[in-house]
């Protein structure tokens, strides 16, 4: 039987966002969940190859951190569940869905596929297939900010990383390598651990001796927090406290968002490991529902403005898969290229 958590500390208020903000928020969430559920209809369909992991559920843990921090400056390192935050940081639909397709037009140019998205150009520093793997990489580009800013003297090198996870990353030594290293330099870095619950079939509670992830933190003298990962405006709250700490040279912050996945580990899991009731109690909490509900109660958006929204974004997902399908494959003489860094 699934364990409910306590309360966590970060809570919504009505004053917490304003109209703007709000719908903003929104059409971030809907996005990704409008992605994924066609990614998912090309896959069954057979159009669609490979691993494919999706972020169905934790929309409010991408949309929560990635749109509190600065898009095209600051840093954003995923897992192999990447499209979502791929998409919170700013790379288009038509490059991210080409991508999954394998096709030139992709933002890895055809060579990274679902697990494997990246954008300099959206400082997205990529999705990865190994468990825990970015963490360090997203430790380096803390690191370089820093640097740069205190070595060689640029003020405007103010940069924050947000690096993404799961529980089951939290019980590797990387994980703790990085939360140790972070600390004794106060690398403005936000360690983002989107606690699903589960780790491909096992069970959070099962793995680890400590389920409370945040609390590890404490191990290495690092603010942790635990938040509601189904409430956008709760993820926000709490990043927005850490984005600013680190900007002030304050250090790490370790931020565990209570979430969960709503279809199986990927597309090809029949996900029988998880019972009925737990699955119909995280539905219930839905957090795109749930932002539309406080919306609409707090009268900074109609039911008719929200459908419009989901119109307006499911033509752009459409235009995206249009996009892809008719986009090209890789030429084969290029099957050596982007192996070494070249001039662009």
């Amino acid at each position: 039987m699934f364990q409910e958590r306590t309360a966590p500390v970060y809570q919504a208020s009505p004053t917490e966002v304003t109209q703007e903000e709000g719908l903003m928020l929104y059409e971030d969430m809907v996005l990704g969940r409008l992605f994924e559920d066609k990614c998912a209809e090309m896959y069954y369909r057979g159009k669609m190859f490979g691993f494919v992991h999706l972020y169905n559920g934790q929309e409010a843990v991408s949309t929560g951190v990635i749109r509190a921090m600065r898009r095209d400056e600051d840093y954003v390192s995923s897992t192999y569940r990447d499209h979502v935050h791929a998409l919170s940081a700013g790379v288009p639909p038509r490059e991210v869905m080409a991508e999954l397709f394998g096709k030139a037009t992709g933002c890895s140019k055809g060579r990274g596929g679902s697990m494997h998205l990246f954008s300099a150009e959206h400082r997205l520093l990529g999705g990865y297939a190994f468990v825990a793997e970015g963490i360090p990489v997203a430790m380096g580009a803390a690191f370089r900010s820093k640097y740069c800013r205190e070595t060689m003297g640029d003020e405007n090198a103010d940069q924050v990383t947000a690096c993404f996870f799961g529980d089951g990353a939290a019980n590797n030594g990387q994980f703790f390598e990085c939360l140790n290293m972070s600390v004794l330099w106060k690398l403005p870095i936000l360690y983002v651990v989107e606690n699903n619950k589960w780790a491909i079939g096992m069970s959070h509670e099962r793995a680890t001796s400590v389920p409370e992830i945040y609390k590890k933190a404490s191990a290495f003298g690092m603010h942790g927090v635990e938040v509601d990962g189904m409430d956008v405006l709760a993820v926000r709250a709490a990043a927005k406290e850490a984005i600013a700490r680190a900007r002030a040279g304050e250090g790490p912050t370790l931020i565990e968002a209570l979430t969960y996945r709503f279809r199986g580990h990927s597309l090809a899991d029949p996900d029988e490991m998880r019972s009925k009731d737990e699955k119909e109690f995280w539905q219930a909490r839905d957090p795109i529902k749930r932002l539309a509900d406080h919306m609409i109660t707090y009268g900074l958006a109609s039911e008719d403005e929200l459908k419009a929204i989901d119109q307006r974004i499911q033509g752009a997902i459409d235009d995206s898969l249009e996009f892809a399908t008719s986009s090209p494959e890789p030429d084969p003489s290029e099957l050596y290229r982007f192996i070494f860094a070249e001039d662009v």
